[in-house]
């Protein structure tokens, strides 16, 4: 039983995790929580084009470089990282993995869980994933399932901002102010040398979501991240 309130962040690729929930994950980390990061693939082949443009690159290179920077932006961050490694473009997701995850549910009990959008047209590693975090959570409430160990009970689960929110379906019900924490974020960005293209879009995303923030509440917030919710929000309060 962890003595800290932890959080699981369930990602596709390496990076994921980085662009998209780096902000909370650093929020968090700073508040005293235990955060658990997945990556299930290292992006190895659909994600690392710089990296294949390289002379000589091989396989097990491209999987040990986005291994290293993943592992650096997680501990900027103040994640654990943990690497499932099945693949990417396609991925596909065995049983033993999906038990395999149930397992760590129990094991860290999140108080809630980020992860992709339901839908992604442009990736489908990224559904692929989110169906698997939350059908793992599932098992996990499973009392049939390795009933000598304790089931969990509902974690909340957010997903996170795809990178092209209007074709996946995404609706912002949550914007979080990142502010306090963006150097980190974007040290984080840093880390991730493979996807340097990258940096100044989720900077701009980062900086139109603190934008709305501030237009729906009554702060000024310079930096934001948006998460869609998918179960109702459980709360003896309106405000």
């Amino acid at each position: 039983m962890n003595s800290k309130p932890a959080a699981l962040v369930v990602s596709a690729h390496s990076a994921d995790f980085v662009w998209r929930a780096g902000g909370a994950i650093a929020l968090y980390a700073e508040r005293g929580w235990a955060v658990t990061v997945v990556c299930l693939s290292f992006g190895e082949r659909g994600e690392s084009a710089k990296l294949w443009r390289e002379p000589g690159m091989t396989m097990e290179k491209v999987k040990s470089n986005r291994k290293e920077e993943a592992a650096e932006a997680a501990e900027i961050l103040g994640a654990r990282l943990i690497f499932f490694d099945v693949g990417d473009y396609p991925m596909r997701i065995p049983d033993s993995i999906l038990y395999d995850l149930a397992a760590l549910y129990r094991q860290i009990r999140p108080e809630f869980v980020l992860t992709h959008s339901l839908e992604d047209p442009y990736n489908f590693d990224h559904p692929l994933v989110s169906h698997a975090a939350q059908q793992a959570r599932i098992v996990a409430q499973a009392h049939g399932h390795e009933p000598d160990t304790p089931v969990i009970g509902a974690p909340p689960v957010f997903l996170f901002e795809p990178h092209q929110p209007e074709q996946c379906e995404f609706k912002p019900h949550l914007l979080l102010d990142i502010t306090p924490v963006w150097p980190k974020k974007y040290n984080a960005f840093k880390a991730m040398n493979a996807q340097q293209h990258l940096w100044q879009y989720y900077e701009r995303v980062a900086l139109q979501r603190g934008a709305q923030a501030s237009r729906n509440s009554n702060k000024s917030i310079k930096y934001g991240e948006a998460y869609q919710r998918v179960f109702p929000q459980v709360t003896e309060e309106l405000a």
